[in-house]
């Protein structure tokens, strides 16, 4: 803390004798360094969002086909149903049960991984711009 108490000072000393030229400069050089962090900042925050939405969808597509499966059983299950009298149609329905389940679980975790995703915009950067900006107007005297 006290390296950056100095630096700041000496930051301060050497800028109180520039020209407003020179000062004009470095403000633009150091505003457009830190656009450019700020952009890297919201371009990891969307590539974070954008992998949680693919493992949504994936959760998704995954539910969907066990689903399929817990559809054919119940197909079986009919099947089975009109054959027999009790014990095979009764093990197809367990089944059946157990898949959708299994599919309905995988459907809220698939949801959830999509909430997390959302809103498509990088928030942690915004906001990090925004205490930029009051810090800026804080330094300036506004």
């Amino acid at each position: 803390m006290l390296g950056m108490a100095h630096r700041e000072q000496e930051l301060h000393r050497d800028t109180s004798d520039l020209p407003v030229g020179e000062l004009l400069k470095r403000a633009s050089e150091q505003t457009s360094r830190l656009v450019r962090e700020e952009l890297r900042l919201a371009q990891l925050e969307m590539q974070h969002k954008a992998k949680h939405a693919g493992i949504g969808a994936g959760l998704f597509g995954a539910a969907g086909v066990v689903a399929l499966f817990g559809t054919a059983v119940l197909i079986a299950f009919v099947v089975l149903l009109l054959a027999t009298a009790m014990d095979a149609w009764l093990a197809a329905l367990i089944v059946a049960v157990v898949l959708l389940a299994a599919a309905g679980g995988m459907g809220l975790a698939g949801k959830n991984q999509v909430a997390e995703a959302t809103p498509p915009k990088p928030e942690r950067a915004i906001d990090s711009v925004h205490e930029d900006i009051d810090e800026i107007k804080a330094r300036s005297g506004r």
